[in-house]
């Protein structure tokens, strides 16, 4: 099995619980909710496109992990995208681009090597809900793929909470 088979499925696994309450929460609001992906590749999507009801809730998802296509597609400004300017730049594109009420974007340094500064495993979020957009930063310890689950992890705890309400 590949590392990138076993992170994902140690991020659904651990990831059950939260993406079960989303699924409620989201069933409660009628939201649509997108990902906007960079050091994930992609997972979070796959993650939520596991959970049950998917098809009713999950507009889809961008993995802009190349730094053009954020300045390019997502409108990002040019210059450092390891920042709280470049998730909330994503997550509000993404929402507007694939008309999600609520959406989770996610940049920074999967490892092994810092990248623009900053230490491997640092983290980026952005959530956008009709409230607004809220961020945070984290710092996760680990190989790349530890690091892309304990970030898939914490993107579905943000969607969650943001679902809440």
């Amino acid at each position: 099995m590949s590392h990138l088979s076993r992170a994902v499925g140690q991020t659904a696994d651990a990831a059950e619980d939260h993406t079960k309450e989303l699924v409620e929460a989201l069933g409660r609001r009628g939201w649509g909710v997108a990902t906007a992906e960079s050091l994930t590749g992609g997972t979070i999507a796959t993650v939520l496109a596991a959970a049950p009801s998917s098809g009713d809730w999950l507009r889809g998802g961008v993995v802009a992990y190349s730094p053009e296509v954020k300045f390019g597609l997502l409108e990002v400004p040019r210059g450092s995208v390891v920042t709280q300017e470049c998730a909330r730049t994503m997550a509000e594109s993404t929402a507007r681009l694939l008309g999600a009420d609520l959406c989770v974007a996610v940049t920074g340094v999967g490892g092994p090597d810092p990248d623009e500064g900053e230490p491997a495993g640092t983290v980026w979020f952005a959530v956008r809900s009709p409230s607004g957009v809220r961020t945070q930063k984290a710092r996760f310890e680990g190989s790349p793929p530890e690091v892309i689950v304990a970030t898939t992890q914490r993107a579905i705890a943000l969607l969650r909470e943001a679902a809440q309400g």
